[in-house]
């Protein structure tokens, strides 16, 4: 029974170094379209070679997005998803460099569903608190 806690705990410090890794490259990245992007967690397989990647990402008003694209001369903005998956290879050749491990994970990304959650239950309190009134 110790060892299963012991299992868990490293790999809790896994989830968050890789989570720190690239919440750190994403910051490095000149990526526009990853600039409103939050990296909320992280898991790794026990085998470790598959981490999900949660995050949040404030999306701008779609002709703002396209605005600053045309200025930097980029093309339309992605979703969030693809702009991560564009990124992906270099995600992953992060963690290779910077986390010592057998593995380098395949990553896989997820829009975090606690933000929604937590959107839709503002949303309910707002409207419920209009009706009060």
């Amino acid at each position: 029974m110790r060892h299963a806690a012991r299992r868990y705990d490293r790999l809790a410090r896994v989830n968050e170094v890789v989570r720190e890794v690239l919440a750190d490259e994403l910051e490095r990245l000149a990526d526009p379209q990853l600039g409103l992007l939050t990296i909320t967690g992280v898991e790794v397989t026990p085998d470790l070679r598959q981490a999900t990647v949660y995050y949040s990402a404030l999306i701008p008003a779609a002709g703002e997005a396209e605005h600053q694209a045309r200025e930097l001369h980029l093309p339309p903005p992605a979703t969030p998803a693809e702009a991560l998956s564009v990124a992906r290879p270099h995600l992953q050749a992060a963690i290779a460099r910077q986390v010592r491990m057998k593995y380098t994970p395949t990553l896989v990304f997820r829009e975090d569903p606690a933000i929604r959650t937590g959107e839709r239950v503002d949303e309910i309190l707002r409207r419920l608190h209009s009706e009060g009134e």
